[in-house]
């Protein structure tokens, strides 16, 4: 968030408003993970049924620390944290984890980073739309 601020400002960002930035920024990290209703059995479930790699983007430490707090991390075979979620990237990750995007799926709540990508990389998507996110986030199916 900081550098954010720092580029939309031109470095002209006031202390102030670095030191709330800051304070926005532990009580993220200190917010509590809770699970959508029905996530653990839709992801058990998954897991009985085939290989589950978690391909996440954001900060590296961030998404650790939501993954450990999940309690759902033993069930994935492999977790991917990403900083752009890009066909080639998705490409990458089901050749190295698997036999390639051609057999592999992508389950998300994201019709642009989540599905669009995927397919756009010769997989499979998944859609599970949720009543959050962010409209930068939206698009029309690929297909």
């Amino acid at each position: 968030m900081i550098e954010t601020a720092l580029e939309v400002t031109h470095n002209e960002v006031s202390r102030g408003v670095i030191a709330e930035l800051i304070e926005a920024g532990k009580d993220m990290l200190a917010h509590p993970i809770e699970l959508l209703p029905h996530a653990r059995k839709a992801v058990e479930a998954a897991k009985a049924q085939c290989k589950l790699i978690l391909i996440t983007k954001g900060d590296l430490i961030d998404q650790e620390r939501k993954l450990a707090q999940s309690g759902l991390g033993h069930l994935f075979d492999g977790v991917e944290i990403i900083s752009n979620k890009v066909p080639d990237i998705y490409a990458q990750i089901f050749e190295r984890h698997g036999t390639g995007p051609a057999t592999g799926m992508m389950i998300g709540h994201s019709m642009k980073s989540d599905m669009n990508r995927m397919i756009e990389a010769g997989g499979w998507g998944i859609y599970v739309p949720h009543r959050f996110h962010w409209e930068i986030e939206h698009a029309d199916p690929f297909f």
